[in-house]
């Protein structure tokens, strides 16, 4: 048996070391879990990003591309306006009095002599000088003569776009190409390399709205006479005849003065102004012509390519986060006059569209930050950011440029809690596991000893019961069969014998009613008749039937009844108790020099006593409990003296029990035991 219980308890122990190896390492991989779901929410969020950016640079690329090339001109005549007439109204660009157009800054338009014209002023009115918005144009226009026009390519004087689509020769295009190449290949590259060796959870994530190369090229067609118009206000800008300088003059106090007035009424006052302007000069045109003569109908085309992104050093480049200035260029071919029209990129818009997709990104994302690192203004915010550390780089490759992203972690342990709650969480189970498994092999191992104590005991049981049921057995059987053959001459030895023989049945008898009672008990059989009646004649009837086996062994009995009136007992149970307690101290107290057993009785509110003292060898303290187990008895069953089988004072307790009370043992004076009884006082 303990062979099963030692293999048992090893698969169990091994059962449990597999389970604990295998939760820690199912937390490892939860951790793991949860660092690439992390990962996984920077990834998202900069994709989010990367779109939302993409689509506000997609919609802005696709309003300039859209743009009328009139629009780049201080004055222009729009089409279908009044057709037919060969007046035209001149209208107003709509791009004056603004430089800056959401992410476009400065609109421009070189000329083919590498003359610069802008829709905000004339270059040749006075002034302009005088005014701050035309002083930031005029240094914006210096800017370009000075960092732009000069990498440009020019054939036969005529500045053009460096792209191989417009037929530019190489030889013109290596000035751009080294600048560019500087600029957007070189540095990019090292930069990536540099910002992927220092963060390891980074990735480019491609935004070409500015670079459209996919972007096919826009043919128009215009009638002769509209195109003629326009091409003529572009020219007038130069005009210095006194008319056209006087009226361009009066246009020019009335743009410098719409700050302050509705849009409305400034277009409109523009509109009339620039009619007025423009029949003068049609006028004149027409009669330098011949008066007469009607506007051709013949039709031109207009060829309006994609815009080229350029990044240029010079101006303010430092301040760049794309190494240079960025300039976003298209070509726009007239018969055969080339013009370039564009904008400066503006940078601080388009971080701020960054920075509002990117909050707009993190905002229904728990624990989340963003910074850009290649902005200046970022040293200001690193109180706010170090409280957090970078946990994934998005680098926006605008296709000439890169714009580094980083998504911050604010709670940079909020993973680590978690796991820490869980592991703690995993092993508080596996601990409640573990000790209630050491529990159940504690109470198997102590249950299976308990099995073997009580096989033991059953065993000394059965050979203690052959035993008593032989001896008075072969008792009666002797003195029955020297009666039967009359071997017995005198009446005082018949009466002896018949005396031994009835003493000899009633000892089987309480023999075979213990195992009885026991066996009732176990099987929750056994039933009690509750009677009112006087405890003390039941004692002492027991008593006096006690008395002659008690005189056989040596032993007197003393009674000390107590005043106990009538009360409710089961008369067997009691008889039992009583009989078993006596012929406990008979047998145990054989070898006392004082063969006295006293017997008493007591009464309190709670319960009645019933006590019966010797004055034996006593009962030693740690086995006071023991010996009211069923089967026990002291010593070893071979070595043992004393007769019984181990129930008698089982049952004493469960009698006890049965009245609602207890069985204890105390010491008696000079030597002895007292076995103490107290049964429930049910009046």
């Amino acid at each position: 048996m303990y062979r099963r219980l030692v293999i048992l308890s090893a698969i169990i122990v091994t059962a449990l070391t597999g389970l604990v190896w295998l939760g820690y390492h199912s937390i490892r991989i939860r951790s793991k879990g949860l660092e690439g779901a992390r990962i996984g929410e920077f990834a998202a969020a900069a994709e989010q990003i990367r779109q939302d950016v993409k689509r506000k640079l997609d919609e802005f690329m696709q309003r300039e591309q859209n743009r009328p090339y009139t629009d780049y001109q201080y004055y222009y005549v729009a089409e279908n306006v009044a057709p037919g007439r060969q007046q035209m109204p001149v209208l107003r660009s709509p791009l004056a009095g603004r430089l800056y157009n959401d992410l476009a800054y400065g609109n421009f338009q070189i000329e083919p002599d590498g003359k610069i014209v802008t829709p905000y002023y004339r270059e040749e009115t006075q002034s302009a000088e005088k005014d701050k918005f035309f002083s930031e144009v005029k240094l914006h226009t210096d800017n370009i003569e000075r960092n732009l026009l000069p990498v440009l390519a020019s054939t036969s004087g005529v500045f053009r776009l460096p792209s191989n689509d417009l037929g530019i020769a190489s030889k013109e295009q290596g000035k751009l190409g080294d600048v560019s190449k500087r600029s957007t290949g070189e540095e990019k590259a090292g930069g990536k390399q540099a910002l992927k060796g220092e963060v390891s959870r980074a990735k480019e994530y491609t935004i070409e709205s500015l670079k459209q190369d996919s972007k096919q090229t826009q043919v128009l067609e215009q009638p002769r006479s509209v195109v003629a118009s326009n091409t003529a206000q572009s020219v007038r800008q130069q005009d210095t005849t006194a008319d056209a300088e006087q009226e361009a003059t009066q246009v020019e106090e009335q743009t410098q003065t719409s700050v302050s007035r509705p849009s409305d009424e400034i277009q409109q006052q523009q509109e009339r102004q620039g009619q007025e302007a423009a029949n003068i000069n049609e006028e004149q045109a027409l009669t330098a012509q011949g008066g007469t003569q009607q506007v051709q109908a013949e039709t031109v085309q207009i060829r309006i390519e994609p815009f080229v992104p350029l990044v240029i050093p010079g101006g303010d480049s430092g301040q760049s986060i794309f190494g240079g200035q960025v300039f976003l260029l298209r070509h726009v071919q007239i018969e055969d006059k080339h013009l370039l029209q564009g904008f400066q990129l503006n940078e601080k818009k388009l971080i701020e569209e960054v920075e509002e997709s990117a909050g707009r990104a993190i905002s229904t994302r728990e624990h989340m930050n963003f910074e850009l690192p290649q902005i200046k203004e970022v040293q200001a915010k690193e109180t706010a950011t170090k409280a957090g550390e970078v946990a994934y780089t998005a680098i926006l490759d605008f296709g000439f440029g890169d714009l580094v992203l980083n998504l911050i972690e604010t709670d940079p342990g909020w993973i680590n809690n978690r796991i820490d709650r869980l592991r703690n969480w995993y092993f508080g189970i596996i601990t409640i596991v573990l000790l209630a498994v050491t529990l159940a092999l504690a109470s198997l191992w102590r249950n299976a000893r308990a099995q073997l104590k009580l096989s033991q005991k059953k065993d000394d049981f059965i050979s203690a019961v052959s035993h008593e049921l032989r001896t008075p057995l072969t008792s009666i059987r002797m003195y029955s069969e020297m009666l039967e053959k009359d071997w017995v001459k005198t009446e005082d030895k018949r009466g002896e014998y018949y005396k031994n023989m009835r003493q000899e049945s009633e000892r089987l008898s309480r023999l075979i009613e213990n195992v009885l009672d026991f066996s009732r008990i176990q099987k929750g059989r056994k039933k009690y008749t509750f009677n009112a009646g006087d405890i003390n004649r039941c004692v002492s009837e027991v008593v006096e039937m006690m008395r002659p086996y008690a005189s056989q062994n040596g032993f007197s009995i003393k009674t000390d009844f107590g005043q106990l009136g009538q009360t409710t007992f089961d008369k067997d149970a009691v008889t039992q108790i009583v009989v078993n307690l006596l012929d406990n101290a008979i047998k145990y107290a054989r070898d006392a020099g004082d063969k006295t057993i006293t017997v008493r009785t007591r009464c309190d509110e709670q319960f009645i006593q019933i006590e019966v003292e010797d004055h034996g060898p006593g009962v030693p303290h740690l086995q006071r409990k023991k010996i009211f187990e069923e089967f026990y008895r002291s010593g070893a069953e071979a070595t043992r003296e004393t007769t019984g089988t181990g129930l008698g004072l089982a049952l004493v307790k469960k009698f006890a029990q049965a009245h609602n009370g207890f069985v204890e043992i105390i010491t008696a004076k000079p030597t002895g035991a007292i076995f103490r009884v107290a049964l429930s006082a049910q009046k």
